[in-house]
């Protein structure tokens, strides 16, 4: 933070859910209890995926990476948003929101590049079984996990120290539950062209690229698997990839409809909700989707607290 010459002294305001007044309280349950099932959902993910034996290969070693990057990502915005909820002044530092925005973009970018190497996994496992245990060594998927935490580290510092040097004038309120970029850039009274370039070049290397790569793996996924003689195998090797499919499907389409859709002044409040969908909704869908079709970690789960 210091690193960003940014003062302690100065704040923002949350807009949030002000327009919702009656049914904040409601909203501050619901919110709480997602939370918590977010938690202890992919909490369970990391445990049974560390202990048992049976699931030490590379697709868990992902998954569990995954529930970790969930935990990361909504610690960051979800304790916040409940005070918030509860409070009459949402406020919020400079220096805590150049922090919450720089972990916001790194993990969606960790994300984006995580479910990426998923499906580039589960290319190799269907596509290619006989050269996967190889090319998926455990060397490999290492460094494929480092490179997705670290990657967008860089990026997430510079835009943010870049966005924090403008000046900011008026009205100090950020129509958002958290800072996000675009309602920061609301409030910049100077000529923000060029970072609007550099943030949608950002943000089509981020988004765009990985699901690109994702999409391409699962259209050889499904062309290897209808050209499966057993029908068994195809069942097995379909419901292998369901999962995954139903994850990056949701987190595609509420992450790539708030980054990627023209800005609207009419859509703010449409905006939230949306974003409340990717940073409460999805990563408390996760571990559920994961564990109700997947016998393996419902297998794991009961030889890890012991059930019969």
């Amino acid at each position: 933070v210091e690193a960003l010459g940014l003062s302690n002294q100065t704040y923002f305001t949350f807009q949030g859910f002000s327009y919702l007044a009656s049914v904040q309280l409601f909203l501050f349950e619901g919110i709480l209890l997602m939370f918590l099932i977010t938690i202890t959902g992919n909490l369970l993910i990391i445990i049974v995926a560390t202990t048992d034996s049976a699931l030490h290969t590379p697709m868990y070693y992902f998954l569990k990476n995954l529930a970790l990057l969930e935990i990361c990502f909504t610690l960051n915005i979800v304790p916040k948003m409940l005070v918030d909820l509860l409070g009459e002044r949402k406020v919020i530092s400079f220096s805590a929101c150049a922090l919450q925005l720089c972990f916001v973009m790194a993990f969606i970018t960790s994300e984006c590049l995580l479910l990426g190497a998923m499906a580039y996994d589960r290319y190799m496992a269907i596509c290619h079984p006989l050269h996967y245990s190889i090319t998926m060594s455990r060397r490999v998927c290492l460094h494929m996990v480092i490179a997705c935490w670290i990657t967008g580290i860089p990026p997430s510092v510079g835009l943010t120290s870049w966005l924090f040097s403008y000046p900011f004038c008026g009205s100090k309120e950020i129509k958002h539950f958290f800072c996000d970029i675009t309602p920061i850039l609301d409030l910049v009274c100077s000529d923000v062209s060029l970072f609007k370039l550099f943030v949608f070049i950002a943000t089509v290397v981020i988004i765009l690229i990985p699901f690109i790569i994702t999409a391409a793996s699962y259209i050889q996924i499904i062309h290897t698997i209808l050209h499966m003689p057993s029908a068994e195998g195809r069942r097995r090797a379909f419901f292998t990839c369901l999962a995954h499919l139903v994850v990056v499907a949701l987190f595609y389409c509420t992450t790539g409809l708030i980054h990627l859709k023209p800005r609207s002044s009419h859509l703010t409040e449409s905006r939230k909700l949306v974003a409340l969908s990717y940073t409460v909704v999805t990563p408390m869908l996760n571990p559920i989707i994961y564990s109700l079709r997947n016998k393996e970690v419902k297998q794991a789960l009961r030889r890890t607290f012991g059930r019969r």
